[in-house]
């Protein structure tokens, strides 16, 4: 199982929390910074800010399941 592989190697849920928002920030630096450097245009910047904006919904989901293993392991 994943998220007890994970768990053992000491990740808890918030730190998932916490890579999801960075997640976020860095999209919102990605899609900055992409437009400003980048002469191909918006378009460019757009993909390239959507492709890190889709590791913060797996941070979330990833802290969830890690929350319900936590609660489960240290309620018995």
């Amino acid at each position: 199982m994943l998220v007890k592989l994970l768990h053992d190697k000491g990740m808890r849920s918030e730190h998932a929390y916490t890579a999801g928002f960075i997640s976020i920030g860095l999209t919102l630096l990605t899609w900055q910074g992409s437009r400003r450097i980048e002469q191909k245009g918006e378009e460019r910047a757009d993909r390239m800010s959507i492709f890190v904006g889709e590791w913060a919904p797996t941070f979330f989901a990833l802290g969830l399941a890690l929350a319900n293993y936590e609660n489960k392991t240290f309620k018995h």
